[in-house]
């Protein structure tokens, strides 16, 4: 029987990276590990409103580098840059004193084509009590004329407050799951409702994507007049 798993992790050192990227000993991996998930869990709590579908963690050495997706940059900046100064004081709390902390911000180029934040604006129309399926037909006609050549998105849980939870999906496009150069994002968000948990799974097909054999092993995306002259 055939199991699914996720699209990023399937495609990672082929079209994907690793979000967290470093090096450590059996005796400081743990403590790490730990502090990854307690930086993602405190920004993701702390500026949930700014979109932050991803979060890039390297360390070397004592140098830890932070890169911050967010589609909306400027409430994580905030006023003359007040917010961003506390985030660097708390996750430097985070971190420790003697780390060398390094916050770079970076603007999500298009929202509605990255399958995280289409989880989270799924469920937070659900959590507002919003039909899901006008949710689920109306977000996938936005993504698709966003330019996605295909997008599903499927929810889980008691809908609409039935007694017995069931599984609803809308999809558009084709979703070539299989296919390594194929450009598939994945997202996953939760909406905590009166009747209980409702999961919301995405996928968003956003191209194919080829392997340049060059020496600093780039990727680049094709377009549909490179292919049709292929």
């Amino acid at each position: 029987m055939g199991h699914k798993v996720r699209p990023t992790s399937l495609r990672l050192g082929i079209t994907r990276n690793w979000t967290s990227r470093w090096y450590a000993n059996k005796k400081d991996f743990g403590p790490l590990l730990v502090q990854d998930h307690r930086i993602r869990n405190y920004i993701k709590h702390e500026f949930y409103s700014a979109g932050i579908p991803e979060i890039e963690i390297e360390r070397s050495g004592h140098h830890v580098t932070i890169h911050l997706h967010a589609a909306r940059p400027g409430v994580v900046i905030g006023k003359r840059g007040a917010k961003v100064e506390q985030l660097r004081e708390d996750l430097q709390g985070i971190v420790g004193k003697e780390a060398d902390l390094n916050l770079n911000i970076k603007e999500v180029q298009n929202p509605d084509l990255n399958a995280q934040l289409l989880a989270e604006n799924v469920s937070d129309q659900i959590r507002r009590r919003m039909p899901f399926r006008r949710v689920l037909k109306q977000m996938v006609r936005v993504t698709m004329e966003s330019g996605a050549k295909g997008v599903k998105i499927m929810v889980s849980g008691r809908l609409g407050g039935a007694e017995i939870a069931r599984t609803e999906q809308s999809s558009d496009g084709s979703i070539p799951l299989s296919t390594m150069r194929a450009d598939v994002d994945y997202g996953f968000a939760e909406a905590r409702t009166t009747y209980g948990i409702i999961g919301v799974k995405t996928w968003v097909f956003r191209g194919e994507v080829m392997a340049e054999k060059s020496r600093k092993g780039s990727v680049r995306h094709v377009d549909d007049a490179q292919t049709s002259q292929t």
